[in-house]
């Protein structure tokens, strides 16, 4: 064998090992990056400590009015930032790397697509496709036990109070404010929903409020807030009591 062959058949080598080994990948995914995300293919998005751009400062938002974070924002994805979203991944049962993926997106209330393309074409009455898999998400994980109506009526409280200014105008910032729903401090709100809950939360942005307007809704077995007893009942549909 000789010599040209030799050094052929070694950088042959290197290049395969440097391929095994990540690095000519991570230098694809590196070269990717476009307005604060990282394509690892069209449908898998991600936004990472690092990243910038009109993204950024949606998450940002989200998180500051939710009380996850405090910072400027300012569209750049620095250190407190990744520290806020580790904190409401911890808080709602996602794994806490503070890595903005699909999952987490849609715990935010974030549709990818929107974000980059401004509109949805699979949404319902004005709402995206985001927003109803994050409300029969809730329907789910509140009502899965109730009959339809019941379920539909509790997606109904959840878009009475997008309605209401004494709560958050959008569906995600209703759902994760604070404190509001049981499901999303132990994390049932992760639960992928049914055929039966994704009816239920079409039928309820569609117009039908079996609540009639009500803006909460509590099971009086389980209840132990004196506070919402003292609601104005509207109406009982199976175990749960709808009030204003």
């Amino acid at each position: 064998m000789n010599k040209k062959v030799k050094i052929l058949l070694a950088l042959s080598l290197s290049f395969v090992f440097l391929i095994a080994s990540g690095v000519i990948a991570n230098a694809v995914y590196q070269n990717s990056q476009d307005d604060g995300f990282y394509a690892l293919s069209q449908e898998v998005l991600v936004v990472k400590q690092g990243s910038r751009g009109e993204t950024v400062k949606k998450i940002q938002q989200k998180l500051k009015r939710w009380g996850y974070y405090t910072g400027a924002v300012d569209g750049i994805f620095g250190a407190n930032t990744r520290k806020a979203v580790i904190y409401f991944q911890r808080r709602n049962g996602l794994t806490p790397d503070g890595i903005v993926g699909n999952k987490t997106f849609q715990a935010l209330g974030i549709s990818v697509s929107s974000s980059q393309s401004g509109s949805s074409s699979s949404g319902v009455n004005g709402y995206s496709s985001s927003d109803i898999a994050l409300l029969a998400r809730l329907i789910h994980a509140e009502a899965r036990g109730e009959s339809y109506t019941g379920q539909v009526a509790v997606g109904a409280v959840v878009l009475n109070r997008v309605k209401s200014a004494s709560f958050p105008n959008t569906i995600s910032g209703v759902i994760y404010q604070p404190y509001a729903f049981t499901c999303v401090q132990d994390g049932q709100i992760n639960l992928s929903p049914n055929s039966t809950s994704l009816s239920a939360a079409k039928d309820a942005m569609n117009g039908w409020d079996p609540s009639y307007g009500s803006l909460y809704y509590y099971n009086p077995a389980v209840a132990t807030s004196k506070w919402i007893f003292s609601r104005q009942t509207v109406v009982t549909i199976g175990k749960h009591v709808f009030a204003l």
